[in-house]
């Protein structure tokens, strides 16, 4: 596969998701993602379940073709080491809490000095300015504060949150967005920037019609269950059997189901001419769909509606998703060995390039795994490595996994 970040190098100080997930991406696209831990059990999410034989899934899932190298922040030594590192480096990436590099020395004066044309790449909870801007933020809370989890739920009244950590993942996109950006227009003689986002500012911008219905109308939006918000048919629907996703986006799409289900008076029906007209009758509307869906299994209306060109399919569980044969055709787990011999399958970054999809390298590193190649390959000797980690400055992947959790 083609690797357009070949030859740049990015320290990556975050931790959890949100910037993992960002380093992941770009690591995806080819960047060299050294990913630099505390001595003090290294990235948060190693200690998170679930574990299989001592490994965090939570970790592994979102670390893929990195090394790891593992150092003292706060000494003399592990300072000089990251200095080091970003001095010779192209992207730094962190998500700590607003002025915690400013802690650890590293104010943004310090890596002007140490690397001018040093790319910055940070995720916060709430911003860079403004009343919370120092507050702490997870996903979940921000969900709340978005108005995301006032969106999703079985109905009005209800609040819940998305499933995923949507949050955290898609400011990892955005900040990779960024990052990508800002090394473009450096490559065109932009100076290098100090690319931020915020899990507020994504979640904001997830809202899309939603949240603009309430800016311009002044509107709170509700949830509506498995049923889209505003088009229909568009949800979930009982069948004979279990229940599968439809969605009919068209006046001509929905002729053409009409006649599918075997109900095609409801054409001319005036509570259902118009999409305006579906969607305020949405549950006559569900009441007739799913009385005629009753007459078959889902197994047999998926491939039935999907053919007409109508938007159709089963609902399955992330065993049932990750079995399925449209995930084994693209390729999408990928089967590594970590260095203590253990198999871990692993999802692949989602983007390809002229058709090659991205590949796993290398497996999730251990903790320190690669902290004496790295140091022994930007100058430092053997004695060196076995002095530093001797005097804890450093950790090196000799470490039992054990003692990560």
């Amino acid at each position: 596969m083609l690797k357009p970040l070949r030859g740049i190098t990015v320290i990556d100080l975050s931790r959890a998701l949100a910037g993992p997930y960002c380093t992941a991406l770009l690591a995806d696209m080819g960047a060299r993602i050294i990913k630099v831990e505390s001595v003090n059990g290294g990235d948060t999410a190693r200690q998170w379940p679930p574990f299989q034989d001592g490994h965090s899934l939570y970790f592994d899932s979102v670390n893929r073709n990195k090394v790891s190298v593992c150092i003292d922040f706060y000494s003399e030594e592990g300072r000089e080491i990251l200095s080091g590192l970003i001095a010779d480096a192209d992207v730094l990436v962190e998500n700590f809490k607003p002025g915690t590099l400013e802690k650890m020395s590293f104010t943004p004066a310090r890596l002007e000095e140490l690397n001018p044309a040093l790319v910055v790449g940070s995720v916060t909870g709430f911003g860079n300015t403004g009343p919370l801007k120092d507050d702490a933020g997870l996903d979940q809370v921000i969900q709340g504060m978005s108005g995301l989890m006032s969106v999703t739920g079985p109905g009005p009244g209800s609040a819940y949150r998305v499933g995923v950590p949507i949050v955290d993942i898609t400011s990892g996109m955005i900040c990779a967005f960024g990052i990508v950006a800002s090394l473009m227009g450096a490559r065109n003689g932009e100076r290098p920037s100090r690319v931020s986002t915020s899990l507020l500012e994504t979640a904001l911008n997830l809202s899309a019609f939603q949240g603009q219905k309430a800016l311009s109308l002044g509107e709170a939006p509700t949830p509506q269950g498995n049923n889209h918000p505003v088009i229909a048919p568009y949800g979930m629907f009982a069948t004979a059997t279990e229940s599968i996703n439809i969605a009919v986006g068209s006046d001509k799409q929905w002729r053409a189901f009409c006649g599918l289900i075997g109900v095609p008076g409801a054409v001319e029906d005036p509570r259902f001419i118009t999409g305006a007209d579906r969607s305020a009758n949405r549950d006559q509307l569900s009441e007739l769909i799913e009385t005629a869906l009753a007459a078959k299994s889902a197994a047999d209306w998926v491939p039935l509606i999907s053919q007409a060109g109508i938007p159709c399919g089963p609902i399955y569980d992330y065993t049932q998703a990750l079995a399925s044969e449209q995930v084994a055709a693209l390729g999408l787990v990928q089967r590594r060995e970590r260095l203590d011999g253990s198999e871990l399958p692993l999802l692949r970054g989602p983007l390809s390039l002229d058709s090659e999809a991205s590949e796993i390298l290398s497996p999730p590193p251990l903790l320190g795994e690669h902290t004496a190649d790295v140091l022994m390959e930007f100058g430092m000797t053997h004695d060196d490595v076995t002095r530093l980690e001797r005097e804890g400055r450093i950790m090196c992947g000799s470490a039992k996994i054990g003692a990560q959790r």
